[in-house]
């Protein structure tokens, strides 16, 4: 029979009587003695407490397991690796995924949009995205027409090649002219007839 207890004296050198150490409450493969003495082998296969673990299957990555208080766990947690994404307007919201990301992903300006963000587009002094204005109106050149109404149709007045816009349009005044005829009275041309 196995020491459990062993006095000396009035003094108690071991008493093993209170433990409460079990195979199943000690790790697999670890020794001890149990509260009769008697040698005990582990049979826990637990290394971990996990009776205050709180993640949930899609807190997980999908595949993988772990232990939630006491219970396996498979993730269903979708793996998105890396992301990619591009804005090509002011107004577009790029939403993120739920899932796990790596790291290593981007989201960032077109870069079709980002070449067009320069000083020389953008109105001295004011700030955009981190780039400063330099344009001030110079080298911009305008151009002044005059324009003929037409009796037969409509006109668009757009400034030629080379120029940037028109700084005016003067409108002639509407053509009149008064001819004698060969009945002896007078023939009056009102307007003009467009070419095309």
């Amino acid at each position: 029979m196995a020491v459990s207890k062993v006095v000396f004296g009035n003094k108690t050198l071991m008493d093993l009587t209170g433990d409460t150490v079990t195979p199943e409450k000690l790790l697999s493969g670890i020794t001890a003695h149990g509260k009769d003495g008697e040698k005990i082998t582990g049979t826990c296969t637990y290394n971990a407490d996990t009776t205050d673990a709180n993640a949930v299957a899609d807190e997980i990555l999908a595949g993988k397991t772990a232990y939630v208080n006491g219970n396996k766990v498979t993730g269903t947690m979708t793996n998105r690796g890396s992301v990619e994404g591009v804005i090509k307007t002011k107004d577009e919201v790029y939403t993120i995924q739920s899932g796990y990301h790596d790291g290593s992903g981007t989201v960032q300006i077109d870069s079709t949009e980002k070449n067009k963000i320069i000083p020389e587009n953008i109105k001295e002094g004011v700030s955009l995205l981190g780039t400063v204005g330099t344009y001030t109106g110079e080298g911009v050149t305008a151009q002044s027409k005059n324009a003929v109404p037409y009796t037969d149709a409509a006109q668009t007045i757009l400034p030629d090649a080379g120029y940037d816009y028109l700084s005016q349009v003067t409108v002639e005044k509407i053509n009149y002219v008064e001819t004698e005829n060969a009945q002896g009275g007078l023939t009056v041309t009102i307007g003009t007839v467009s070419t095309s």
